[in-house]
């Protein structure tokens, strides 16, 4: 005996529409939900109550979030509107539309609540790890690592692509900070998630409060150190000594204990200053140096706008770019880096930690005896 096929709406959608007192219709990109009548081959049948019928392709399940091996019949499932009524009467759907729709929407929720949710890495870049949430692709950036994960290996990539790889099928706890339906991009953070673990364990912290803690990672911006239990403070490159700083590597390494204070507490993130702890050199420089003095230093750096000047060992001087005639090529065929000259001192700011110089040539020197 043949099979009896679902039955069509006794109405069509435009009668439907035209009646007073019917279900609500449904419109295009709706999610419907319904119990399935029958499984074929190659679609699935759902009752839709008043509204009659609908049809789902086997294409619009095997994409979705939803197995179509497990579908049987009975199971209540919420489907996408394709069509009001297709070529064979029925109200088309698909499974694979609404999960869609659906885990979009449940992202947005996540992430408008802040929720911390777990995922599992899949891939890893140079740039970061991938994963999913809902069923979509996430990626969270390297700078939204936590310091645990986060590849202290400096300019390294090799390295670092090394150690990212390590995570790969590894639980993370992260947080949605930015969707772009459109562009199909989610990008999460565990920096964030670990911040919300720890603000609870912070608040035994206060600004000026000295802290010795370890180095647990170095980058070209500064210093992670590790204090407390399982909290983390950074001490930029500026915070570490008055003395001026290019390459944090060549002072520390991972696991040197650190002395330091704490100059800010924001949003669970703890900024350090190590150089807080010391004497500021600028005050205790007043005497040495005084405008109109002539003194020697060495060229230690130049840039577009100037050429920096040690004087000693914690104290630079600036040759601004004016000096030059605002002549670049002037002022880096007239100075050499790693050279000493001799200079007078135009300004002195100990409090803003400035100092003016300005070159003396050997012409402004028989000017002077003339």
């Amino acid at each position: 005996m043949a099979k009896k096929q679902p039955q069509k709406p006794k109405k069509s959608m435009k009668e439907l529409l035209k009646l007073k007192g019917q279900p609500q219709i449904p419109k295009v990109g709706d999610i419907m939900k319904g119990r399935i009548i029958e499984i074929g081959p190659h679609r699935v049948w759902v009752d839709l109550g008043p509204l009659g019928t609908g049809e789902i392709f086997s294409r619009e399940i095997e994409s979705s979030l939803t197995d179509i091996k497990k579908l049987k019949v009975g199971d209540e499932v919420s489907a996408y509107v394709v069509y009001l009524e297709n070529e064979e009467g029925f109200i088309e759907l698909s499974l694979r539309r609404a999960s869609q729709k659906i885990a979009w929407q449940e992202l947005a929720e996540i992430k408008d609540l802040a929720k911390v949710v777990v995922v599992k890495i899949l891939q890893a870049n140079l740039g970061g790890l991938t994963c999913e949430v809902k069923g979509i692709p996430a990626f969270i950036p390297l700078s939204q690592l936590s310091l645990e994960h986060y590849p202290h290996m400096g300019g390294d990539r090799a390295k670092i692509l090394k150690k990212l790889k390590e995570f790969i099928g590894h639980e993370f706890k992260v947080k949605i900070i930015d969707i772009n339906r459109k562009e199909g991009k989610v990008i999460a953070s565990e920096r964030q998630a670990y911040l919300e673990k720890v603000k609870q364990k912070i608040k035994q912290w206060k600004v000026g409060d000295v802290l010795q803690g370890k180095v647990k990672g170095i980058v070209d911006f500064g210093i992670f150190i590790e204090f407390g239990k399982g909290l983390e403070g950074l001490v930029h490159i500026s915070e570490i000594s008055w003395q001026q700083i290019d390459d944090p590597h060549e002072l520390y390494k991972v696991e040197d204990k650190i002395k330091a204070e704490i100059i800010a507490i924001d949003n669970g993130r703890v900024s350090l200053s190590m150089k807080a702890l010391k004497k500021d050199p600028w005050i205790e420089a007043k005497g040495r140096y005084e405008v109109g003095r002539t003194v020697q230093g060495k060229v230690t750096k130049i840039n577009p706008f100037g050429a920096f000047v040690g004087l000693d060992k914690n104290i630079q001087g600036l040759i601004h770019i004016s000096e030059f005639k605002g002549r670049e090529r002037e002022m880096r065929d007239t100075l050499e880096v790693g050279k000493t000259y001799k200079f007078k001192i135009l300004s002195f700011e100990p409090e803003e930690h400035r100092l003016g110089l300005a070159l003396v040539t050997e012409v402004t020197k028989e000017k002077k005896g003339a």
